[in-house]
């Protein structure tokens, strides 16, 4: 059985997200959490907010043993592009892409 949580249309690119997302895949929750908690990047304030959502599904909607949790999937997948212009000179202008990310988790219980 499975736990998961989604939060979606995040201010932050899919590249930065998946950076974190990498160290903490395969841990036991608490230890996810204290790495998240101490890595000094914008996207593991997110990453921890979702994990602590998906703790909390967990535990209320499927009865799991929070000792025995670890994360089997963590991702970030790209949402839309907010396509932004910057003037440049002699009226030109350059696109700027403002990407979003949609955040997961999923957790599911050792054996």
């Amino acid at each position: 059985m499975e736990a998961r949580a989604i939060a979606k249309y995040i201010r932050i690119a899919p590249r930065k997200v998946n950076l974190v997302a990498a160290e903490i895949r395969g841990k036991n929750v608490d230890e996810a959490l204290a790495i998240l908690k101490f890595t000094p990047k914008r996207g593991a304030k997110e990453l921890e907010k979702v994990l602590s959502s998906a703790i909390a599904n967990a535990e209320n909607n499927f009865d799991m043993d929070r000792e025995k949790l670890y994360v089997h999937e963590a991702y970030g997948n790209q949402g839309p592009t907010l396509k932004r212009w910057r003037p440049r000179s002699q009226g030109r202008a350059y696109p700027i892409l403002k990407r979003t990310s949609h955040i997961g988790i999923v957790l599911r219980e050792r054996e």
